[in-house]
């Protein structure tokens, strides 16, 4: 009569997996994104709002690295900054929209995930992590420290994405909404791929995988040049919505923020990644009402989750983890 009870449960925990596995699950987390202005539609609020889907932009950028391929990366706001710049530049200097700079933030982040990839991929752990750190923190120095880049008062006038200089707060959610979308998409779709697999067998034995014929080096770069992308194309977002940038906006606290996020949702699992990033967005804002006390609050509630659920909020399951559990539960 015990087994019966268990079997129950273990048909309840399937049909669970295979509610989070759905497709229409995602979709149902953008239908609610672009209701949410009806309900809440202050200038406040959207601009909350706006912040958090770029924030969403970042972590799938940062997954890439960190959850896709297992490369430890701690300078990740280098890439936002130079997405952000470059558009910044080309939007001020040229008088474009920023629309029109998007395949020069393209270009430049290769071209940056190249020069800081090709010579440190081959590093591993800790040693990559301090690599990425130090250029992270490179980058933000020079923009500092560079006239072109307006010093440490940064770039300022930035148009919206289609030449508007002062962008409906809505319409540009809605924008960024769809845009973030696709990216999130892209993104899931690159890691169920040939070279998504390519990367999880970096991740999970780098020298099996090696072994195995995998040519690990062009894989971990492939990796690192996609998250580049991912995070310029968030820069150029982030200038859009605030029309100036500094420095000051790509420390390493940002860094640790998005890397929290991806390791809060769940590394390499793309919704826990989106799940993670609206948490560490929002619930600052949502604790505002306890005044110098919500940073305190916020990091107490951060290391509960973590000790009660270390996977992360939504952790990563293979198809094949999948269809162990729908067998188990039709036992």
């Amino acid at each position: 009569m015990a087994a019966v009870p268990e079997r129950a449960a273990k048909r309840r925990a399937a049909t669970l997996s295979r509610l989070l596995e759905s497709r229409h699950l995602g979709w149902a987390g953008l239908a609610v994104g672009l209701a949410a202005p009806f309900a809440i539609a202050t200038p406040y609020a959207m601009n909350i709002m706006t912040s958090a889907v770029i924030f969403v932009m970042l972590a799938v950028g940062l997954n890439i690295v960190v959850g896709y391929c297992g490369l430890l990366d701690l300078g990740f706001a280098a890439f936002f900054a130079v997405g952000a710049y470059t558009s910044g530049l080309l939007a001020t200097r040229l008088d474009w929209p920023l629309v029109a700079t998007v395949p020069f933030v393209i270009a430049a982040t290769v071209i940056a995930g190249i020069v800081i990839g090709g010579p440190t991929l081959r590093l591993r752990s800790d040693y990559l992590a301090i690599v990425t750190l130090g250029f992270g923190e490179i980058v933000r120095i020079v923009a500092n420290n560079l006239d072109v880049t307006g010093g440490p008062s940064g770039i300022y006038g930035i148009p919206g994405l289609f030449g508007d200089h002062v962008a409906n707060p809505v319409v540009f959610y809605y924008a960024a909404l769809l845009i973030v979308a696709v990216a999130v998409l892209l993104a899931a779709r690159l890691g169920r791929s040939r070279l998504g697999r390519a990367w999880r067998f970096v991740r999970e034995d780098e020298d099996a995988a090696e072994a195995m014929g995998v040519h690990t080096y062009r894989v971990k770069l492939a990796a690192y040049i996609a998250g580049a992308v991912w995070g310029g194309l968030a820069g150029v977002l982030f200038a859009a919505q605030l029309s100036a940038i500094s420095p000051a906006s790509f420390t390493f606290l940002q860094s640790a923020l998005v890397l929290m996020a991806v390791v809060l949702g769940g590394m390499g699992s793309t919704p826990g990644v989106v799940l993670g990033a609206v948490v560490i967005s929002l619930l600052p804002e949502m604790l505002r009402g306890l005044a110098d006390y919500r940073f305190f609050v916020f990091g107490v509630l951060l290391i509960a989750m973590m000790i009660g659920r270390p996977q992360g909020l939504w952790p990563h399951r293979s198809r094949e983890t999948a269809r162990m559990a729908a067998r188990s539960g039709g036992a």
